[in-house]
């Protein structure tokens, strides 16, 4: 079987933490990137959604990311009747 190489620069943080995720699956980061190239050859594209959030969408997930304007529930029934409401 032939290899072919692949060169690409990540930041360090990124690495770690994708190379945690993929040892607690067992896989390794090399088997991951051949996992995803072959998603990509499959279906023609990217494996999975791509999208710019519009604007509200950008500011909600900025505050959240802040801990502004986050309501938690101590159940899901909670959360359900919060939305009764």
């Amino acid at each position: 079987m032939k290899t072919a190489v692949i060169h690409a620069r990540i930041e360090p943080q990124v690495k770690i933490q994708a190379e945690d995720v993929l040892q607690s699956l067992g896989i390794s980061p090399t088997d991951a990137i051949g996992i995803f190239y072959r998603q990509i050859t499959l279906r023609r594209g990217l494996p999975f959604a791509v999208s710019i959030p519009n604007e509200r969408t950008a500011a909600t997930l900025a505050k959240s990311r802040r801990g502004e304007d986050v309501e938690t529930f101590d159940t899901l029934d909670d959360l359900f009747e919060s939305w009764e409401k």
